[in-house]
């Protein structure tokens, strides 16, 4: 399950910035999730309820926010949303598509206290 190293670099993250802020706690944080990170959210949730136990985050709210696939398409040069890394492009139907996002995982902010 590689969500638990995902939780697991989160946890570093949030001391980092505790120590460099000098915050105390997370209430809240809000993670943002590309449909092709292959990420499976309910692992996730898990993971990091378990690796944020004696962190600044212990208790904290996880919020996932989806992001859309997106892709050029080569034949009607249009940037386009799709499900799939293989679906065709939604404009045209091309299936000449060079995917430009979606793969990503970031963390958007987090609230402290």
């Amino acid at each position: 399950m590689h969500e638990m190293s995902l939780a697991e670099g989160i946890r570093g993250i949030v001391e980092d910035q505790a120590r460099q802020r000098g915050f105390g706690r997370v209430t809240r944080m809000r993670v943002e999730i590309g449909r092709f990170a292959g990420v499976q959210k309910e692992a996730l949730a898990f993971a990091f309820d378990v690796v944020m136990r004696g962190s600044p985050a212990e208790g904290a709210a996880l919020e996932m926010i989806d992001l859309p696939g997106r892709a050029l398409c080569f034949d009607c040069a249009h940037e386009v949303e799709i499900a799939d890394r293989l679906d065709p492009c939604p404009d045209c139907g091309g299936g000449k598509l060079l995917p430009q996002g979606g793969d990503e995982m970031r963390i958007k902010d987090m609230e402290v206290i």
